[in-house]
């Protein structure tokens, strides 16, 4: 199975774009989880699939996975489309909506 290769997205609830700057390279799932019969605990013998390295650019990331020979599928990111609000048309008197409160 081949690592993924991608960018984290903005957090829904937060405005904030802190960690979405880096490149991270993640392992899938190489071996099937079981449940501990005792504890109840889901593990699996597969260490890979907890480790997650983050690079500063894309071309760091496909030369580390070219180096360590790991097939990698990139995701590109999609341009999120930022559409500048101001405080003050919420108070216009030509508003279109109606005012709540």
């Amino acid at each position: 199975m081949p690592a993924r290769l991608y960018k984290q997205s903005k957090p829904a609830g937060q405005s904030g774009l802190a960690g979405t700057r880096r490149w991270v390279l993640e392992y899938g799932q190489g071996a099937p989880r079981r449940q501990d019969s005792l504890m109840g605990w889901t593990g699996s013998t597969d260490a890979r699939s907890q480790i997650k390295l983050a690079f500063d650019t894309l071309d760091e990331a496909l030369a580390y996975a070219k180096r360590e020979q790991i097939a990698v599928e990139v995701e590109k990111p999609t341009e999120r489309l930022r559409r500048p609000k101001v405080y003050a048309d919420n108070f216009k008197s030509d508003r279109i909506q109606n005012w709540t409160h």
